[in-house]
């Protein structure tokens, strides 16, 4: 009888830290973290709407009603967002506008921190006349006023969709180079980095297979909450004239026209402003959680 006890006991018990693999330890920090999964809710919502949204409810985000008629009607069953000032359906432009806004703040996000990984990698890792050179140019980005050259090269590059992604990347990959450096100074006098120059590999093997894997972990919190950031840029952005050009929508151009009609038909400028704060505080919050999950420092 005592020794079926102290079985059910055992079996009872929560696991500890010990017995998880890092990659379960994680995911079991990640989903306590109440702030964490409020976040990743949020996402999902976000994410359901604006690519399973369009499957049901189908119509065309640049399709203009005829007629005065059309211009800034109220929800209904026809229309369940109301029409904006040109007569286009709200809610098919909040799914397409959606998944361009998503779009950008993902590709530019991953690019950003890749272009950052690049230069932070080879900087810790060679020292010296290079670690000099490049964190001097990295300093010299970091000093200059972003979103007044963001509006600048916007009008130069043109206005599109790639073009947003293209002058954010240019502004967003100093902060990735400066972690991705301080990791890599503290992991190249590691023993496993030691070993693999003595065995004769490469120094591109050495940063890529070795250095690499063991900064992803800060890299994936950094896109994370920089996908957030990112789509703060495009509104922006496109709030001021600069970015997705009518007839295609995103949701800061979408705020940009609705600005002029704010007193008239606030829910134009109400619906794409609340997608924004949804996205950009679920992404946040998430990737704060991801940061405590993947410390191990952190309880």
């Amino acid at each position: 009888m005592a020794e079926k006890a102290i079985e059910a006991k055992k079996k009872g018990q929560k696991k500890s830290s010990e017995d998880y693999t890092y990659a379960g330890m994680v995911f079991h920090r990640l989903t306590r973290h109440k702030l964490a999964m409020v976040g990743a809710f949020m996402l999902i919502f976000i994410l359901l709407f604006v690519f399973v949204g369009p499957l049901i409810w189908r119509a065309d985000p640049n399709t203009q009603i005829e007629g005065l008629g059309g211009l800034f009607n109220p929800a209904s069953r026809a229309h369940p967002l109301g029409t904006d000032d040109y007569g286009r359906d709200v809610l098919a432009r909040m799914f397409f506008g959606g998944r361009i806004s998503l779009f950008i703040g993902f590709i530019s996000a991953i690019s950003s921190t890749l272009a950052g990984a690049f230069v932070g990698l080879v900087a810790g890792y060679y020292g010296g006349w290079a670690d000099n050179i490049l964190m001097r140019f990295t300093d010299a980005m970091l000093s200059i006023p972003t979103f007044p050259l963001l509006i600048a090269l916007a009008s130069v590059f043109g206005k599109g969709v790639w073009q947003i992604i293209l002058v954010i990347v240019v502004f967003g990959w100093m902060v990735d180079a400066r972690l991705v450096r301080g990791l890599v100074l503290s992991l190249k006098e590691q023993e496993y980095v030691e070993a693999a120059r003595a065995i004769g590999a490469s120094a591109n093997r050495i940063m890529w297979r070795h250095l690499f894997p063991n900064t992803l972990a800060v890299l994936i919190v950094s896109t994370t909450i920089g996908i957030g950031g990112n789509i703060i840029y495009e509104a922006s952005i496109s709030f001021l004239g600069f970015g997705v050009q009518a007839p295609f929508a995103s949701w800061g151009n979408m705020l940009q026209n609705a600005q002029q009609f704010i007193w008239n038909s606030p829910r134009l400028i109400i619906y794409p402003g609340l997608a924004i704060f949804m996205t950009v505080l679920g992404f946040n919050f998430f990737g704060d959680g991801l940061r405590d999950a993947i410390d191990p420092k952190l309880k």
